[in-house]
């Protein structure tokens, strides 16, 4: 276990790429400075004064709170843990022998990991991973189901994916009713389990409007999930392509699980189905609910495997192979663990060292170096990518024209974004006009900035191989 949580830390230390961690910082600077969450928006002047629900106010606090006080480090190796907390949970509820339980644990980490990072969304899959551990384990210790209500106190503030807890609960309560149904005599049994869980996911959804944006957070989740915006922009959003080699790893545990059900002697349970049923069904539709579907469905896979395993290797002689090999791995497994123990700790450093690098690499630094020298005339129309950045370097003598919060700008300024990047209508000098764009940053081979270029009213700046910067020719210079 200690070799596999290394792994998995130095599998989940990330270099920080996320376009939207920098409004995170800052919303959660603002947050920790004046005392109070936002509920409208201040960083754009597209969106400015609009409703904003911050479904993820306290992880931007906790997001703040690791970079004031240590920095990227801080934020690369503090989410490396709440991942490796998240697997090695999943590691505790697989059957088998340890090794099993760790390989599926591993498969279950390359099939998800495209999607972990210094992000909220990481503490939503670790709250998952521990509701899954307590549904499970409450048949046999009930008394596990009252951490439910203070953890979904936690998630409700942390992240608007707190709906995943209150699904699985659900999905547990319809598993042991269609128990019920198929076992008239397990009622006794079944029925005070079921009660308690009934009892407990009510109190849980009572305690969701306890957060800043009150009864909001009930029909929040559902709008995002039904936004067109985010369903058509948003990559993690769309159904995973398994002609891409990343997912794979996902493709095969789906197989695998098929083969299982079907070769394996033991039988799912209800819930074990309704848990399939659903979290795949939720993978196939969008990438960003694979690592959900990895965690209900490795130690159930594992589980199969282990049924198929012991009928075709008796037990006994399973023991006398193990008794063989035991002693003469013990001190290889030693070494092992203190080599692996030595390269992550170096391959942590490593990406902690080549932060900055990466920061330079991904984000436009240099240019906006150059517009806080210079201080061009807003309002800035800026890549969607980049909006999140602005927001921490240029805020607020700089607005943005949209940023990551794809929820807030969903519709017309989406659409527009679009227009104005890629001319795809003729009306996008109007859209110039309209929100007074005086200055242009986009990169360099954006259909905008080639047209602006060979039109007279506009004046080169800045340029770089990542940026360009254009401004009105009367705007410059901003400062004579």
């Amino acid at each position: 276990m200690t070799i596999l949580a290394f792994g998995l830390l130095a599998m989940s230390a990330r270099r920080v790429t996320d376009p939207d961690v920098w409004w995170h910082l800052r919303t959660g600077q603002l947050i920790v400075q004046n005392h109070r969450v936002f509920h409208t928006d201040p960083f754009s002047f597209t969106r400015f004064g609009q409703p904003w629900i911050n479904h993820e106010w306290l992880s931007d606090v906790l997001i703040f709170a690791l970079y004031r006080g240590a920095g990227w480090g801080g934020l690369i190796v503090g989410f490396a843990i709440v991942i490796t907390g998240a697997f090695l949970l999943l590691f505790l509820r697989c059957p088998g022998r340890p090794y099993l339980a760790a390989f599926m644990t591993a498969w279950g980490a390359v099939a998800s990991c495209s999607l972990w990072g210094v992000r909220p969304q990481m503490l939503s899959l670790f709250l998952t991973s521990v509701f899954l551990i307590i549904l499970e384990r409450a048949e046999e210790r009930p008394s596990l189901l009252w951490f439910t209500p203070p953890l979904m106190l936690l998630w409700v503030n942390l992240h608007a994916g707190f709906p995943v807890g209150l699904g699985l609960m659900a999905l547990f309560a319809a598993g042991k009713l269609l128990e019920l149904g198929f076992s008239p005599g397990a009622r006794k049994e079944v029925y005070p389990e079921l009660r308690r869980l009934l009892l407990l996911l009510v109190l849980c959804l009572a305690i969701v409007p306890l957060n800043p944006y009150g009864t909001q957070m009930y029909l929040y989740p559902l709008a995002t999930l039904r936004s067109p915006a985010i369903q058509n922009y948003v990559e993690e959003w769309l159904s995973p392509d398994f002609h891409q080699i990343i997912f794979l790893p996902v493709m095969l545990m789906l197989l695998a699980m098929v083969a299982a059900v079907a070769w394996s002697p033991r039988r799912l349970s209800a819930t074990e189905i309704l848990l399939l049923l659903v979290t795949a069904g939720a993978a196939l539709l969008s990438v960003r609910h694979i690592p959900i579907f990895v965690l209900v469905a490795v130690p159930i896979l594992s589980a199969q495997i282990q049924a198929w395993w012991r009928v075709r290797h008796p037990p006994g002689k399973a023991r006398i192979l193990f008794k063989l090999v035991d002693p003469a791995a013990s001190w290889v497994n030693g070494v092992v663990m203190a080599c692996w123990l030595a390269l992550s700790i170096v391959w942590i450093h490593s990406i902690i060292a080549r932060q900055s690098a990466t920061e330079s690499r991904t984000f436009p630094e240099a240019a906006v170096s150059f517009v806080e020298t210079t201080g061009p005339l807003g309002p800035i129309l800026n890549q969607y990518n980049w909006g999140g950045y602005f927001i921490w370097k240029l805020y607020p003598k700089y607005q943005v024209y949209i940023d990551g919060r794809t929820d807030l700008f969903e519709g017309s300024i989406m659409e527009e974004a679009q227009v104005l990047y890629s001319l795809s209508s003729p009306s996008w000098p109007q859209l110039l006009d309209r929100w007074q764009i005086r200055t242009v940053i986009l990169p360099p081979d954006t259909p905008l900035v080639a047209a602006l270029r060979q039109n007279d009213g506009w004046k080169l700046i800045y340029a770089d191989p990542q940026a360009v910067i254009l401004t009105r020719r009367g705007d410059w210079p901003a400062n004579p």
